[in-house]
């Protein structure tokens, strides 16, 4: 096995698994990178095979075997891009968003006047609005790239954070590890699993699944957070996703990271949705959310009072800078965690270059999986409540960490036949949905999602049966 492999068994801290129970097959590169995106992607799951098959052993007293093929790895960090719908004329239209095309061609590194390479991020409508406030432009490649160039790079970096807006300096990996914030992460594990309060053991509830009954709050959006609570889904979770109407989306990453869902509308700035909330909070097992630091305090869903509300709970905490140093407080996303961390950098030739899939935002969501399922095996062995904080910069550290490789001059990726083999079709209520299917393989419990992906707000905000539940 691999040091990255060895890496998240350590935060399992119980060893490396027995011969022949992981199996981890290909190598990369396999999309055009210089990074190990597949090979990283495939520890990770692999990871989160061996912390279901933990679960699967508690409930069961037998162990599963493991296996994941890189290049289908690889294929997930890209899976939003992957979705479709039928076309008028047969076949299969891909889903994007025209504002996403537009997104992409200005959310780029540009020459900023003191020669730095700045990348100003332009996502949602509301973030789109503010950078363009800074910058005093159109939203066009060539008026940001002008604009910028008007800047020094931190002058720039801080005026868009001023005005809670997201961008970052295109670091090298050396000049992060050396920013305050990059050495407070450095000291930091991959994935924080943290005891912040005591309950009594709770066993996993009855089911033929390993998360059967476990129930979980996802409030996150846009790929992370979406895919941590999508992996729990995938071995059994009934997972409630929580959003209000007023807040942005991006249609295709709603379709991609919503299988084995239902979705519900609360919007906390109501006194008596956040009352819904924490009611479904007393009873549920993982609480997800995204938000930046002090939000959820104000409405009463810190850590600590959840862990007071209902002991036992785990608290999954995902942020692009971490917890700590100066950056704590700003918001980013995929593209801001490569650039601060070196990945662009060093991905490109005469300009940085992003990579060609949301490695950063992927192997985030699934450490969060995997520090969740890692927090409810030691929940039911000795009890206690747990905080799980990941951040996409710290993954994007440790993409870089697992080294170069060597970037091919032909573009690469999975060939159509290949892709296809690991895509299945959805009927819901987006319409028949082609998508990728789970990649991880478990010899005794296969991950699958039991229901499509939901339209937003289709469901009420309550639990399924209590049938199975803690027995």
């Amino acid at each position: 096995m691999t040091p990255g492999f060895e890496e998240i068994m350590a935060i399992r801290g119980r060893g490396m698994p027995g011969d022949g129970e992981v199996t981890i097959k290909g190598h990369d590169p396999v999309f055009s990178a210089r990074f190990r995106i597949g090979e990283t992607t495939a520890n990770i799951l692999a990871g989160v095979g061996v912390a279901v098959t933990d679960i699967h052993e508690l409930k069961t007293g037998r162990r599963q075997k493991v296996a994941i093929d890189v290049r289908h790895a690889a294929a997930t960090c890209q899976s939003s891009k992957f979705v479709s719908q039928p076309a008028a004329g047969g076949g299969w239209k891909v889903v994007q968003s025209p504002s996403m095309a537009h997104m992409r061609s200005i959310t780029q590194p540009w020459r900023t006047r003191d020669g730095r390479w700045y990348l100003p991020h332009f996502n949602l409508p509301h973030l789109h609005d503010r950078v363009i406030g800074v910058l005093k432009c159109e939203s066009s490649a060539d008026a940001v790239a002008k604009a910028v160039a008007q800047w020094d790079s931190h002058d720039l970096e801080e005026a868009v954070a001023g005005a809670r807006a997201c961008g970052s300096i295109v670091r090298s990996n050396a000049e992060w590890l050396a920013h305050p914030h990059g050495k407070m992460l450095s000291g930091k594990p991959l994935i924080e699993v943290t005891r912040i309060g005591d309950s009594d053991p709770i066993p996993f509830p009855e089911g033929e699944r390993p998360l059967s009954g476990i129930r979980v709050l996802d409030l996150t959006r846009i790929l992370a957070g979406p895919i941590a609570a999508r992996t729990l889904a995938e071995h059994g979770a009934d997972v409630l996703m929580v959003t209000a109407q007023h807040l942005p989306q991006v249609p295709e990453h709603v379709m991609d990271t919503s299988h084995g869902k239902r979705s519900s509308f609360l919007d906390l700035n109501r006194a008596e949705d956040v009352a819904t909330l924490k009611k479904l909070v007393r009873s549920a097992d993982v609480f997800s959310q995204g938000y930046r630091p002090g939000i959820m305090d104000q409405h009463g869903l810190s850590p600590e009072q959840l862990a007071a509300e209902r002991p036992g709970i785990i608290y999954l905490s995902v942020s692009c800078y971490g917890h700590g140093g100066p950056f704590t407080n700003r918001g980013g996303w995929e593209q801001i965690a490569q650039c601060a961390t070196g990945i662009c950098l060093d991905n490109g030739d005469e300009r940085p270059k992003l990579l060609p899939a949301s490695a950063c935002d992927y192997t985030t969501g699934y450490n969060g999986a995997y520090g969740v399922l890692l927090a409810l095996a030691r929940r039911a062995r000795e009890g206690g409540s747990y905080h799980v904080r990941v951040s996409l910069c710290r993954s994007g550290m440790h993409i870089y960490q697992q080294g170069h490789v060597r970037c091919p001059e032909a573009d690469l990726g999975l060939a159509r036949a290949e892709l296809d083999s690991i895509m299945v079709e959805s009927k819901g209520g987006h319409g028949t949905l082609k998508h990728l299917a789970p990649v991880l393989s478990l010899s005794e419990t296969r991950p699958y999602w039991d229901k499509p992906s939901p339209v937003l707000g289709s469901s009420p905000p309550e639990w399924l049966s209590q049938v199975g539940r803690h027995k």
